[in-house]
């Protein structure tokens, strides 16, 4: 792989990654506590158990990440969607921070020859680019239920975390420095 494109991508893939924690964190900032471990349906996930979930994940494929299969043996990731009765939003924030710090820990250090290395999840083999789009997607998936479960408690009341509706035309202004369009 072109070493420039290798660095490019894992600057790139670091800064998508510190986006989306970003996004659900601002999504989850408008909640309260109720809204936060609510469920719209039996059948749905709050957004504490997207949290868990998602913490419970980053932990098993990212801890010795490129030594280690990615599904570890002590994952219980049917537990990851199940809340405790008593467990509190700062635990579960708690375990989102560990995982986040598990996500770093292990892109940061990496350099462009690594993104050709095979690692396993499950036993299946995948590049190191593999690995790293399989969870950029997956994350994307799930901060995006978050954002919508958050949108949809807080209804009238969410603050928008991207362009406003009716805002297109003066935010793609903005961007042109104030210049119209040719």
């Amino acid at each position: 792989m072109n070493e420039a494109l290798a660095e490019y991508f894992l600057e790139d893939a670091l800064a998508v990654f510190r986006k989306y924690k970003k996004l659900a964190e601002d999504a989850m900032a408008q909640l309260d506590d109720e809204q936060f471990f609510a469920r719209i349906d039996a059948e749905a996930n709050s957004v504490a158990l997207i949290v868990k979930h998602l913490a419970g994940n980053m932990r098993s494929r990212w801890t010795d990440f490129l030594t280690a299969d990615g599904e570890k043996p002590d994952r219980d990731r049917d537990a990851e969607f199940r809340i405790e009765a008593g467990t509190t939003r700062e635990e579960v924030l708690n375990w989102w921070e560990a995982g986040w710090r598990s996500v770093f820990a292990a892109v940061e250090p990496l350099d462009p020859s690594d993104l050709v290395r095979t690692v396993t999840i499950r036993g299946e083999p995948h590049t190191v680019v593999k690995a790293i789009n399989r969870q950029l997607t997956h994350y994307a998936y799930h901060v995006g239920q978050i954002v919508l479960l958050a949108k949809h408690f807080k209804s009238e009341n969410w603050e928008s975390l991207s362009i406003a509706p009716g805002a297109s035309e003066a935010f793609n202004q903005s961007m042109r420095g104030g210049r119209e369009t040719p």
